[in-house]
This record gives C-alpha cells, structure tokens and sequence, in this order.
C-alpha cells in the first residue's frame, strides 16, 4: 500500500468489516512513506521539473523561489526579475530581464530553452501603486497615463512573457501555467467600486488567462493555464491597504507561496482556464 492510496483509507467511511486492519496497514504505510525524507509539493507533477519564476526578486515571487529550489521534485529553477536575484541555490539559474520589453523577455526565454521543456512557469509581477499612483476612489481620478502602465505591467507583460514561454512548456506531461491575479479584478464579484484602473487589469489579464487556456490545450491535453488569488499578503503591494484587516487574514511570503503551490498541485486538466483563490475556491470570473 502507497502513502496516496493509505491516505485514501484513512479518509474513507467505514464500511468495511476489516476496518481496523485496514487502518492500521495505512497509518503504517504512511509511516514508512514519512521516513523516507520530505514531500515534493508538486509531487503530481513527477520528477525532474523545470520552472520558472517572472518576478522572482518580490514577495511572493521569491518565497516561491525558495521553496521550489528546495522541492525534491525540482531539478533547475529559473529565477526572473528586473535584476539578477541574489542569495539563489545551486539549482537555480537568475536572469535579469523587463517584462515591459519584449526583447529582454524572448533573450529571457532563449536561455530557459536552451535546457530543455519547462513543466511550470509563474508569473508572479503585479502593479498596484507608488509614491505617484495609487488606486482611483472615483471616476474624476482616472489617468489615462496611469492606466497605461497599469496595464502594461499586470496585462501586456504576462501576455508577452505567455507568447514566448507557451512554445517551451512540456508538450507530453502535466504542465502549468500560472499567473498571479486578484479578487478584486472579478466582475461579477466588484460590489463596491474604486480602484478602477487595478481591477480592469486584472480582469483583462483573466480573459487572457482564459483565452491562452485554450490555445494551450490544443498543445498540450495535460496543460493548465489558471489565474491565481494569493489573498492579502505582506508586501509593498498591499502594504497600505492591510490595516483595518486582522493578523490572521494577512498571509507572509512564505505562506502565500505554499498555498499557491498546494493549488496548483491539486489542480487538473479540466480546471484550465479558471480562477482559483489561496484557499483552492473558484472565483467567478
């Protein structure tokens, strides 16, 4: 008997009139399974993974980083920013590249090509303000300069990073295409208005989500291409909205990142397409 298999005894009714040995046979399996050294958290995934990480110098994207470079079922890790991240692993490859320049991104994709397919690529970037742009309390604020690059860093940069990572992911076996989105990009869940310019990019990068899925599956029948919610999570970006907010709905990095990947892993070929909160829960696009 496997861990999966004893897992599934364990979570099972009881209905048989051997239960207890049964049980006892899993609780051992899953014993003998702990001794033999950590998890993989892609563990559905297989063995010998490549992936990448776009944004891998921000919170998120280097709490992902580290977890994956020390996964068992990660063979290289790719680490992408703005600057060549420091502090990397030995399987870790850093590469400093503009998702706002589509030359740096296909230089990019050159040297992840050159070792072969990727089974994940994450896009971990986003945009929400800075010392000059902050998100619209009403529709007077609106700035057609500000929208633009609001959209240029959380729409148009992940389509141009998609358009020269699709032809590298693995064509023969699970592979995932994942990009960080937010609730608040949601139409049909927007009940209290604001921060337009933040929410109709990332409702635009959910329609390419969407529309890149299915483009992906005529690649690839075991492909996943979703838009993920982190929740609220303890970065620059959120830094000033979190407040009000109590300790326990706030995530660190670390947290995020491996509620992410716990989604991911538990995803499947007909899930493609969707948005998925930290917690695993589809949100309605």
């Amino acid at each position: 008997m496997d861990a999966r298999c004893a897992r599934a005894q364990l979570d099972a009714p009881l209905i048989h009139p051997n239960w207890i040995w049964f049980r006892a046979q899993a609780t051992l399996a899953i014993e003998q399974d702990r001794s033999l050294g950590p998890m993989s958290a892609l563990e559905p995934f297989g063995t010998g993974l490549s992936v990448a990480v776009f944004g891998a110098s921000g919170g998120i994207g280097r709490a992902l980083t580290d977890i994956l470079q020390s996964d068992i079922s990660v063979e290289r890790v790719y680490a992408l920013s703005r600057t060549e991240p420091e502090g990397l692993g030995e399987k870790s490859t850093g590469i400093a590249f503009d998702m706002l320049d589509e030359a740096s991104i296909a230089e990019a994709a050159t040297v992840i090509a050159k070792a072969g397919p990727l089974h994940l690529a994450i896009i971990a970037t986003g945009f929400l303000h800075d010392d000059t742009v902050g998100p619209e309390k009403r529709s007077q604020d609106l700035n057609s300069k500000n929208m633009e690059h609001l959209f240029r860093i959380n729409t148009i940069g992940p389509a141009l990073i998609a358009k020269h990572v699709f032809p590298l992911l693995a064509k023969d076996r699970r592979s995932v295409f994942a990009a960080l989105s937010a609730r608040v990009g949601s139409i049909s869940d927007n009940k209290l208005g604001g921060w337009h310019c933040y929410r109709a990019s990332k409702a635009a990068l959910n329609m390419v989500i969407r529309t890149l899925s299915i483009e992906m599956a005529y690649r690839n029948q075991h492909s996943i291409c979703v838009a993920l919610h982190p929740g609220t999570v303890d970065t620059q970006l959120s830094e000033p909205f979190r407040g009000n907010l109590p300790a326990e709905k706030v995530f660190t990095p670390v947290d995020a990142a491996t509620q992410l990947l716990e989604v991911m892993a538990g995803l499947s070929p007909k899930d493609t397409g969707g948005f998925f909160a930290w917690d695993g829960q589809k949100i309605p696009y």
